[in-house]
């Protein structure tokens, strides 16, 4: 294989049992057309056909994934919240940070044209990568995949979609310190816990505070990561405690 496809492979953590879904995933139409040679060539060969199963499969897998973690939560919000993790301003900026255009396989017209820093050409590689990991090690290669790299993210690059949406999956951190100052608590405070694993796959291990008897921990690759979850699990058994207190329907309003 490659080194640079070794090298995205270690970017997310994932190595292929078949390296050539993974070659298949990064070929652009581009390159597949220049390299056909009449009928005899396979109109197979790029990553059209992957990138259409793996919007089916993120698209799923996202809306599993926000039914599990906002229970309380109706058709409505949850239709919003997927909407913007699977939109191409999203996944252009999950794109970007995992450094895809380097990787990608184009035509010379394509190479010529900036085709590594399109944004279509991105996104549409990210939902081809992601279809490939679905075939290569089935659904649950695909689901830690999309919680790492899209659920659970920074969500750096969304400006430019325009939209005040603000996914509840990745903004815990805001989420909490909203709540608890609405509870009258202290801000919750962040306290790296631990770090362990070798310098390319580092796994952090972040506690966060809010008063003395709100605490919690999480892991995640990278300290942001490990930060969201920790504030995820807190923000989710302090909300619960106030829905147990306030009995009276009145109070809810």
């Amino acid at each position: 294989m490659r080194a640079e496809l070794a090298s995205l492979e270690a970017k997310i953590n994932y190595r292929f049992l078949h390296p050539e879904l993974l070659h298949r995933a990064l070929t652009h139409s581009s390159l597949a057309n220049e390299s056909r040679n009449g009928a005899s060539g396979s109109p197979l060969d790029d990553n059209e056909q992957l990138e259409f199963l793996g919007d089916s499969v993120l698209g799923f897998l996202i809306a599993e994934a926000l039914v599990q973690r906002l229970p309380e939560s109706h058709e409505g919000e949850l239709s919003r919240q997927k909407a913007h993790l699977v939109s191409a301003a999203h996944l252009h900026g999950v794109a970007r940070r995992l450094e895809i255009g380097s990787f990608l396989e184009l035509g010379r017209s394509e190479e010529m044209s900036g085709g590594r820093c399109k944004k279509t050409l991105l996104v549409d590689a990210l939902e081809a990568l992601i279809a490939a990991m679905y075939l290569d090690g089935g659904a649950e290669a695909a689901r830690a995949f999309i919680v790492n790299h899209v659920l659970d993210a920074p969500f750096e690059g969304d400006e430019e979609a325009g939209t005040d949406i603000q996914p509840a999956i990745a903004n815990f951190k805001s989420a909490l310190q909203e709540l608890a100052q609405s509870r009258g608590l202290p801000q919750p405070r962040y306290a790296m816990v631990r770090e362990r694993g070798p310098e390319h796959s580092k796994l952090f291990t972040v506690e966060v505070r809010v008063g003395r008897e709100w605490t919690g921990q999480a892991d995640g690759r990278t300290k942001k990561i490990a930060a969201q979850r920790a504030a995820r699990g807190v923000y989710q058994r302090l909300s619960h405690s106030g829905e147990e207190e306030n009995t009276d329907p009145a109070a809810v309003e």
